[in-house]
């Protein structure tokens, strides 16, 4: 079964990965972590995402296209990518999610991949 890992994290860690001095701890861990999804053969995808500062929001609002530049919200969180994991079950992808470094500073959301029927 699929599941999505979506890493959130704060606007701190997110920052790490440009930091000189924090990048190679940040960028190593999140290397170590799909190296692992990989090695398991669980691995079926994912990215990272640009900063939240990059996003656009895009809403229809009384059939009129409304956008926004930046994030909509002021969260603590910020969701800065995702692993697509293939396993048997939920706990198996509790257990990759609580390995992703963002779940020791932020979170790592589960869940299941809907399929699409065409």
């Amino acid at each position: 079964m699929l599941y999505a890992v979506l890493v959130y994290e704060t606007a701190h860690e997110t920052e790490a990965r440009n930091h000189p001095e924090r990048a190679g701890a940040y960028w190593g861990a999140y290397k170590a972590y799909s190296d692992a999804l990989v090695q398991a053969g669980v691995m079926a995808g994912g990215n990272a995402l640009q900063p939240i500062s990059t996003a656009t929001t895009v809403r229809i609002r009384d059939g009129k296209r409304d956008v926004q530049d930046g994030p909509f919200a002021d969260t603590k969180e910020q969701l800065g990518g995702m692993f697509v994991i293939d396993v048997p079950h939920l706990e198996a992808a509790l257990e990759w999610a609580a390995r992703c470094p963002a779940a020791l500073t932020g979170s790592a959301e589960v869940r299941p991949i809907l399929p699409m029927n065409g």
